[in-house]
Parts: C-alpha cells; structure tokens; sequence
C-alpha cells in the first residue's frame, strides 16, 4: 500500500485530493496547523490520518516526514488568497516560500527516492506576456501571493536539478468547487445568492468584474496532481480548460439558474479593487493532454450549476 503526504488537507484540493487517493487504495496522511484542527474550512468525511504540524517550522515538517515516509508528497499548504496577501505579505511570503523550502529539505534528507508534487498557480503568469499561458511562458506575477509562488516553483527546480529528486509543480489556473472558501469571488457569488434568496441581506460587494480567469473544477485537477508523479520523469504542467470568463459572466450565469437579477443584487466597491490585478489569464493545457491523457471534464456552465445548487440547498 502507497503512502501519501498531503500539506493543506483541509483546504478545497486537498479534501479532493484526499478522496481520490482513498479510492486508489493509498494510506494518506494529512498535515494541518492546530488551528485548522479546530477551524476548518472543509469538513473531512474520509479516513486520512491527520499530524498536527507547522509548516513555517523546519523541525515540525521534518519530524512529520520521518514519521510517514511517504511515497509520494502533495504539497498544496499556502497563504492562496490573492487580496490578503496584499495586507499581510509577511505572512504569506513565511508559509508560502519558508513553508515550500520546509518541505523540500525534509523531503531531500529523509526520503530522497521519493516523489514530491508543488502546488504552483496561474498568478505566476499575472501581467501575462503571450495568451494562452504555457509551461514556457515567461512569470510576471501581479501581487506578493503570486510573487511567492514563482519563489516555490523555483525552488522546487533547483532541487529537483541539483538534487536530481522527483519533483513536479502544477502551474494551476483557477479551480472551484462546492467547497471552496467563502473569501473567493465564485464562491462569495454562489454563496451571497443563498444568502440573498434567504433574505438574509440583499447585495453582494464586489470589486473588478472584468478580469477574465479560466476557471476548471477542483475534482478533476486534483486527479492532474496524481497523473503527474505516475510519469517516469519529473516534469512541471499547466492544468486549465484553454477557456477565459469575466467574472461578470460568473454572476450572470449563476443568478440565470437561481432566477435572480444581478442588477438588483450586485454592488461595486472600491475596497474589493486590488492595488495591481491580473487582468487576462487562459491555460493552454495540451501537453497535460499529451503526456498525462489528462483534461477537463466539467466545463465552465456546470460548474457555475454544481456551486449554486450546492449552496442554495445547504
């Protein structure tokens, strides 16, 4: 039986992640802050074994490898959320790239055969320089959350090179499911119209409703995340649909299903506008689907569907 190690277990991918390795026969582990023990942001309902572990502190990642030695590892832990990365860069540089380099030396020293996988992020292209985005497109991140994951994705470079370790970043573009956090624009959508049809409160305050993502669902890019260290060698991926939507299109799409008007609902506010944004993100995933077979399987309209249903009955 494989052994899985999976940073961030609670967050959306990692639940996802979970699961599917669960089903694949794995015996996972999951590190999680004593915060998230008692807060999480994603109820688990299966059998991972849970460590308590910081990832920001080197002794507590390295006594929690040595304990599993893990046959592969899921690195997603991260501060993710772009507009809080602005008002405390610190803190995300800390878990993001300190809690990235934790990880990587744990794994080196202790169990060097094994195989590692980084969660990268499409905010590494940010003021994109070609569309769509490639594995060979040139980093411009936008904000210190983007900024912090040029740092792992080069770092896990370096050691997969200098180390010659099996290492694998997967450049993801926007992934949303029914469990992604409420401090995110799709899920702050899906969820304010549960609120709005509860009367509860009538408006919704947004930011730029102009930014284009390519947004795919959470499930199936974790199943990407296995794909890649099932490979014989070690090589970095962009996982996306090679679609592009505004966020207006989001809110357009979601209150259609739930019969509501955006225009009495949505209000715009300056606070929610970010110091510098990305303004076009589209992922060309054609060597996923060259090497890994790999490609998306729920398409933009069922996924606005599969969150707005999950929320309003809930």
């Amino acid at each position: 039986m494989k052994k899985a190690l999976i940073t961030g277990i609670t967050g959306q991918d990692g639940s996802y992640l979970a699961e599917l390795l669960l089903e694949k026969g794995y015996e996972v582990y999951g590190l999680e802050r004593r915060k998230a023990l008692e807060d999480q942001s994603v109820k688990r309902k299966n059998d991972a074994k849970i460590i308590p572990c910081d990832i920001t502190n080197y002794a507590s990642v390295f006594d929690a490898i040595q304990k599993v030695k893990p046959d592969e590892i899921y690195h997603l832990a991260a501060q993710s959320d772009v507009a809080h990365s602005f008002k405390d860069p610190f803190q995300t540089f800390d878990t993001n790239i300190n809690g990235t380099l934790n990880i990587l030396e744990s794994f080196r020293q202790l169990i060097p055969s094994s195989k590692m996988y980084f969660a990268g992020s499409s905010e590494m292209f940010g003021k994109a320089q070609e569309e769509p985005q490639t594995e060979k497109t040139p980093f411009y991140p936008r904000s210190p959350y983007g900024v912090s994951k040029v740092a792992g994705f080069d770092l896990c470079r370096n050691y997969r090179e200098a180390y010659n370790l099996f290492i694998c970043s997967g450049i993801l573009f926007n992934h949303e499911s029914p469990r992604r956090g409420k401090e995110f624009v799709t899920r702050k959508i899906t969820d304010g119209i549960k609120q709005i049809k509860e009367k509860k409160f009538d408006k919704i305050k947004l930011g730029n409703l102009d930014a284009k993502r390519d947004w795919g669902f959470a499930g199936d890019f974790v199943e990407a995340m296995w794909l890649m260290l099932q490979q014989d060698k070690p090589e970095d991926f962009v996982i996306a649909t090679n679609e592009t939507h505004t966020i207006g299109e989001f809110i357009d799409e979601a209150f259609k299903i739930a019969n509501l008007n955006p225009d009495e609902h949505i209000e715009i506010d300056k606070q929610f506008f970010r110091p510098s944004d990305v303004v076009l993100l589209r992922g060309d995933y054609s060597k996923a689907k060259k090497i890994l077979n790999w490609e998306p399987k729920i398409k933009f309209k069922e996924l606005v569907k599969l969150m707005v249903d999950e929320d309003i009955k809930t």
